[in-house]
């Protein structure tokens, strides 16, 4: 029962994190209303490696719900975009590290998140919103998507490996 408990604390406290960082991010200019760094992702990655499966896909559902209330996009194709982009992406970050192990870093399995993640939300917006035109905007995404989440992985690997409050937590799993 006590893991439970703490399980339950380190979700919501990246929970809130998510939150964080979704806010900062709030901040930054979007060419494109469903287009964002993914800030927010930084506490998913950390998750990897502190909580069970299905913990992480319930830290995904606290993100988008927390984005979709404070942002007042939860009832809007905003969230529809941010949903699909968040799921993908959390799931294929699971898998790869999952599959991949120590022999990917957080900067692979960021990236390979950051692509799923854009892919379906272009297939969103050319069935939702711009139509066969919404590929022109693919390139561009694409760059902007994959260049921050190369930052972010870099900046997860870094705190992963610097970071002696993880050192603490992964401590803590061991015992």
């Amino acid at each position: 029962m006590q893991s439970v408990s703490k399980e339950s604390h380190m979700v919501a406290m990246l929970a809130a994190f998510c939150m964080f960082f979704s806010m900062i991010e709030y901040l930054i200019p979007k060419p494109l209303p469903f287009m964002r760094l993914g800030l927010a992702n930084l506490p998913i990655l950390i998750a990897l490696f502190l909580l069970p499966d299905r913990k992480i896909l319930l830290l995904i559902f606290l993100k988008v719900l927390g984005q979709g209330l404070v942002n007042g996009t939860l009832f809007s194709y905003i969230f529809l975009f941010s949903a699909a982009g968040s799921f993908s992406s959390g799931l294929v970050m699971l898998l790869v590290y999952k599959a991949g192990g120590k022999r990917i870093s957080l900067i692979g399995i960021c990236l390979a998140g950051a692509l799923v993640s854009n892919m379906v939300q272009l297939v969103l917006a050319r069935f939702f919103i711009f139509g066969r035109s919404a590929f022109i905007i693919g390139p561009p995404f694409l760059i902007i998507g994959t260049v921050s989440a190369l930052i972010l992985g870099i900046f997860a690997e870094r705190f992963k490996d610097r970071s002696r409050w993880f050192a603490d937590q992964m401590g803590a799993l061991d015992e």
